[in-house]
């Protein structure tokens, strides 16, 4: 079965196709925004490996060029020289707007691919193929692309939405189970910011989803493509509900910083452990009850996921609240985070104290 999820935004409106075997028929469906039937293939060389052969056949089956461009596969190719190379390819292949870039892979590709898409000659289209349940679920969809930076992550980018975003759940199953509970982060999110129905129905039936059972997966990325596709339909350029959907990043990314964003904390990690850190920081203020910030955690930590910093430091207290500082939803220095009143209800909390967060942090095992 297939479920399509509009995401209307006037003239910048899309589809996310939500199924299996959609690679096979993705030609078909990816032609009508190729005008000079040229496409540009970003994707890694572990996902070009396996799932590459199927998506060329298909694309030229429907009349398309295919002009492969692999890059290395890990957060690290997010970067200036990622997209350096990238937008050097699409040079030398005198793409123009009548071409159109594809996505093929994770986050990192997708944000990657996106961000080149919306520089290339001033904006050139391009489509989302995710081969990940986390750019399934969040970073394929909505338009945010980016690189990564030394001084923090995804500071250098731009809004740009895809033209049509295809979910092929079938590549699922040739992910790593640590890949799966990574994306499982994101999952889960959706229920904690705005959806407390939904999340009890992940604490019931979390376990199949990380199982990929094929109607709990096909579930759990159709509703929170809905639930993303809803807050971004608002707020396109984040500048109020969106920002919901950075519950746990604020926390995630300044430990995917001190790390190194690499292999040793995937980004669906640190986004597990921000969320248990939300929760728990929440209650420290006494905005939720200790109760809720448990169970948040519980739910967390029963998929495998990290819910605090926990074996991932040591870490300084003070270099946390720095890269917190450095936060996009940060402004004129005042410290921005997602913070929650319970479960399913989060909101955007402005101008937190730097003192409280380095108490609580201090409270969690950082160094003073």
């Amino acid at each position: 079965m297939t479920r399509t999820v509009h995401v209307d935004l006037a003239n910048r409106a899309y589809d996310v196709v939500i199924g299996r075997g959609l690679i096979a028929g993705a030609g078909e469906r990816i032609a009508p925004f190729a005008r000079n039937r040229r496409t540009a293939v970003v994707s890694d060389e572990t996902v070009w490996a396996r799932h590459g052969a199927a998506l060329s056949a298909s694309l030229q089956a429907a009349g398309l060029s295919v002009y492969p461009v692999i890059l290395p596969p890990g957060e690290q190719t997010k970067s200036w020289e990622g997209l350096a190379q990238v937008s050097s390819q699409l040079l030398d292949l005198e793409l123009d707007r009548g071409d159109l870039v594809t996505a093929f892979g994770g986050g990192v590709i997708g944000d990657l691919a996106g961000f080149a898409a919306s520089i290339y000659k001033r904006g050139i289209d391009f489509v989302q193929i995710p081969t990940t349940l986390l750019a399934q679920v969040d970073s394929s969809v909505g338009g945010k692309t980016a690189i990564d930076t030394p001084q923090g992550k995804n500071l250098i980018g731009a809004f740009h939405q895809p033209r049509l975003v295809l979910a092929d759940l079938d590549v699922l199953g040739t992910l790593p189970d640590r890949e799966v509970r990574a994306g499982y982060a994101e999952v889960i999110k959706y229920g904690l910011l705005g959806d407390f129905d939904f999340f009890t129905w992940l604490e019931a039936h979390g376990a199949e989803v990380l199982a990929r059972e094929p109607e709990a997966v096909a579930h759990a990325v159709a509703r929170s493509v809905e639930m993303k596709a809803e807050i971004v339909i608002e707020d396109e350029k984040e500048a109020g509900r969106r920002a919901l959907l950075n519950l746990g990043h604020t926390f995630g990314h300044a430990l995917e910083a001190e790390t190194g964003f690499g292999e040793a904390l995937l980004h669906g990690e640190a986004v597990a452990a921000g969320c248990g850190l939300a929760f728990r920081f929440s209650a420290h203020l006494g905005l939720c009850t200790g109760q809720d910030a448990e169970r948040a955690s519980a739910a967390i930590a029963a998929s495998g996921l990290p819910v605090s910093m926990a074996g991932m430091g040591p870490f300084s207290a003070d270099r946390l609240v720095h890269h917190m500082a450095q936060d996009k939803k940060a402004e004129g220095g005042r410290l921005t985070f997602i913070l929650a009143r319970g479960l399913g209800d989060s909101f955007v909390a402005r101008d937190v104290r730097p003192e409280a967060l380095k108490a609580f942090l201090v409270s969690e095992g950082a160094i003073s």
